[in-house]
């Protein structure tokens, strides 16, 4: 069987209120668990494709300060 992770996260959270995305976002960070972070990442490559520059530059920004604390 052939599944395409991308793809069934996708279709996991479409749908879901702002709220309900927060709740998913907030989970998997507080779970600490390694199988959440694939979800992370297709959530994160969504918000990064659909952002402008300035919100991205902001977005790298606040990463580099996250990861030099």
């Amino acid at each position: 069987m052939d599944l395409n992770l991308r793809n069934a996260i996708i279709s996991n959270v479409s749908g879901n209120s702002q709220q309900e995305l927060e709740a998913t976002i907030k989970d998997a960070i507080e779970s600490k668990e390694e199988k959440m972070l694939p979800g992370l990442g297709v959530l994160f490559e969504i918000i990064w494709e659909h952002s402008n520059r300035e919100d991205q530059e902001e977005m790298l920004s606040t990463l580099e300060q996250g990861l030099s604390s």
